[in-house]
């Protein structure tokens, strides 16, 4: 299995259905609708304009993604980035989440992002043990924040410091950093 930077065309039909489920069957997201693999294409290339994404490939099926986003749109926001990952049901709990937030990390690290976000719907023990096995620590939780499949849910989130903080303004973000080549695992 390697690591590698998602390709929208190559990627954006397993993205898709990797993501599926977690929309139709489950509330880690808070889509109603699962995307077409057209949108996830469109994605893709949206966020990879600024932040890095990454798929877990295993000879050409792919096992997981993850990528950072814009936290919020204020200016001031512009060091913090929120990060996701999802695995196909095959794959999980054989350490493919933590190989994907760990090439993702290293990389925000890489453009200069001081502080990864990590949003999670509760309760979600898996999530939660992923995230806080990375080093995130959880910082707030907003009660009855999303309503789906007739009950409301809690978000929690959780930070981790992507660079020891500073006095004095950081340098800005670069742009996404790249692997010098895939990660074999």
């Amino acid at each position: 299995m390697i690591i590698r930077h998602a390709d929208p065309d190559r990627d954006a039909a397993a993205c898709a259905a990797i993501y599926a489920p977690h929309v139709t069957d489950g509330v880690a997201s808070f889509e109603e609708v699962p995307p077409s693999a057209n949108e996830f294409s469109g994605r893709i290339e949206r966020i990879t304009a600024r932040y890095p994404w990454v798929v877990a490939d295993e000879d050409g099926e792919l096992a997981g993604y993850a990528y950072g986003s814009e936290h919020r749109e204020r200016t001031a926001y512009r060091w913090a980035a929120d990060v996701t990952a999802y695995v196909a049901r095959d794959y999980q709990r054989r350490g493919v989440g933590r190989a994907l937030y760990d090439a993702l990390l290293g990389l925000l690290r890489a453009q200069g992002m001081q502080v990864a976000c990590a949003g999670i719907t509760l309760p979600n023990d898996a999530s939660v043990g992923l995230h806080e096995a990375c080093g995130f620590e959880r910082v707030g939780i907003y009660p009855r924040i999303g309503f789906k499949q007739g009950a409301w849910w809690d978000v929690g989130w959780w930070e981790l410091e992507l660079i020891e903080p500073t006095d004095g303004r950081p340098p800005e973000p670069g742009p996404p950093a790249a692997l010098p080549e895939p990660i074999r695992l």
